[in-house]
């Protein structure tokens, strides 16, 4: 976690979910505590899709950092950020402890 005076754990997580590379983890996981559509859109078939993204504030550790850290080719459409290990941390910990 950060250590600075002039800030605690969950500010630092506040403002890198908000904004950890020029978009934040909020524009599509909302609060992280439901699904959020992303997008709809027509298939080959003409079929309309919807494109949710997760609820993420009940994700275990493990899984939220091989999500964010684990390649998975072009069928992943969840940017990594290149966040390092601290901010995957705070970011983590801000969601645990999210205020109400």
């Amino acid at each position: 976690m950060i250590n600075n005076s002039f800030i605690t754990d969950y500010e630092y997580g506040a403002m890198l979910y908000e904004n950890p590379r020029g978009i934040g983890c909020n524009k599509c996981h909302d609060r992280g505590d439901k699904s959020v559509i992303i997008a709809k859109y027509k298939n080959k078939k003409n079929e309309t899709k919807t494109l949710n993204s997760p609820a993420i504030n009940n994700v275990p550790f493990e899984k939220f950092v091989d999500v964010l850290t684990t390649k998975r080719g072009s069928s992943n459409i969840m940017p990594s950020y290149f966040l390092t290990n601290d901010e995957i941390k705070s970011i983590y910990f801000y969601l645990k402890n999210l205020k109400k």
